[in-house]
């Protein structure tokens, strides 16, 4: 209970460091009971022109929001079948957006007892603009989504609660169905496995977390920090994931995978140098790593260092490989332009494009950025 309270109030100042804290130790439990707790505590002082039930939130949270958010993820982020996203990141997106709900109001607890209507209003606004920021952390959390990305699912968020306004007086009489004492019975009596079921996601992620945690106990396990590096990097928590890939390299400096991965980092902060080190050491140990994406990465570093022809060499070598990446693809037309043949470019940028066109449909929301890329850079080569 301590443990989630201080997340809770973290929420406030650290929201992205509460969040992956949320993922690793909250309890739906308690994030359900801190709505209700908070819907009550807001019920005395509200004007009666705006009250509403204590379990309202809690039910239009669970019923409508996260639901409408999960879809709007599954669409947009591309995380698979809408039934298996609902079974994995139900729990765990619910469990953050109540824990995001109780503090964005919890400040109104106390504006709604002794600040006048229209002061309240203003603030009300502010806590809701709050909540959305929280969201945005919660959602890339969770999913580890873009920042584009996880920006567009909050801002889209809004449609299912707007539908939900215009069908709100059947919607109420079936909250207030929900939230009877004699329906909770039975549905906990006969469908007791199915609500165990919901909580099945955050149990499995925060069960995993813990085993890899004992694991990483061992001085010896340098494949324990990687995993664990491995969640921080896909929740965007790039201090700790550093920390865990570069814990997992003290312990065994043969480990391909932590070096691939702070080289991808680096590169991504701009710290070319440290980039270029890392990958070296990778194509050193293992030339064909990560289906050979190793000479991808190590071009994209040469690119930003300004050397072409190094980036044509190891490009060569990944597009004999894997010939239709169309981000490989893209940076050969790169390198080939730095190196002055703006034909051969423009054949490059071409391919790429046709390599997105012409992927799976699944892949081409994820590679879609190369074509563009690579349209646009054939598009200067044609008029300059």
């Amino acid at each position: 209970m301590a443990t989630n309270l201080k997340l809770l109030l973290r929420l406030l100042c650290q929201p992205g460091a509460a969040m992956s804290a949320i993922l690793d130790r909250g309890s739906l439990l308690f994030a359900s009971l801190a709505v209700l707790c908070v819907s009550l505590l807001l019920q005395p002082g509200l004007p009666s022109a705006v009250s509403f039930s204590f379990y309202t939130p809690l039910l239009v949270l669970a019923v409508v929001y996260v639901p409408g958010a999960l879809l709007l993820s599954a669409l947009l982020a591309r995380l698979g079948g809408l039934g298996t996203v609902f079974q994995r990141d139900y729990s765990p997106l619910l469990t953050c957006t109540a824990m995001a709900w109780s503090a964005a109001n919890l400040p109104l607890v106390l504006a709604s007892w002794t600040a006048p209507l229209s002061v309240f209003a203003v603030l009300a606004g502010l806590a809701y603009l709050y909540f959305a920021v929280l969201m945005f952390f919660a959602v890339r959390t969770v999913f580890g989504a873009e920042t584009g990305i996880a920006v567009a699912i909050v801002c889209l968020s809004w449609v299912p609660l707007v539908a939900a306004a215009f069908v709100w007086g059947p919607l109420r009489f079936v909250f207030r169905l929900l939230a009877s004492p004699f329906f909770l019975f039975y549905a906990i009596y006969y469908l007791g496995s199915e609500f165990t079921n919901l909580g099945a996601g955050l149990r499995s992620r925060q069960t995993f977390r813990r085993m890899l945690e004992a694991a990483a106990i061992n001085p010896h396990d340098g494949e324990a920090q990687y995993q664990l590096g491995l969640i921080y990097q896909q929740r965007r928590q790039y201090t700790e994931a550093i920390r865990r890939f570069q814990a997992a390299v003290a312990i065994d400096p043969t480990e391909t995978d932590a070096h691939f991965q702070l080289g991808r980092i680096a590169r991504e902060q701009g710290r070319i140098n440290d980039a270029l080190a890392h990958l070296e050491t990778v194509l050193r140990l293992d030339e064909k790593h990560s289906l050979s994406e190793i000479h991808r990465e190590l071009a994209a570093v040469y690119l930003s260092l300004g050397r072409p022809e190094d980036a044509r060499r190891e490009l060569a070598i990944y597009e004999e490989r894997r010939p239709y990446d169309p981000e490989g693809l893209y940076y050969y037309g790169q390198a080939l332009e730095g190196l002055g043949d703006p034909a051969a470019a423009r054949e490059m940028y071409a391919r790429a494009v046709e390599a997105a066109r012409t992927a799976p449909r699944y892949r081409r929301r994820v590679i879609a950025r190369w074509s563009r890329l690579a349209q646009k850079q054939a598009r200067k080569l044609t008029t300059s």
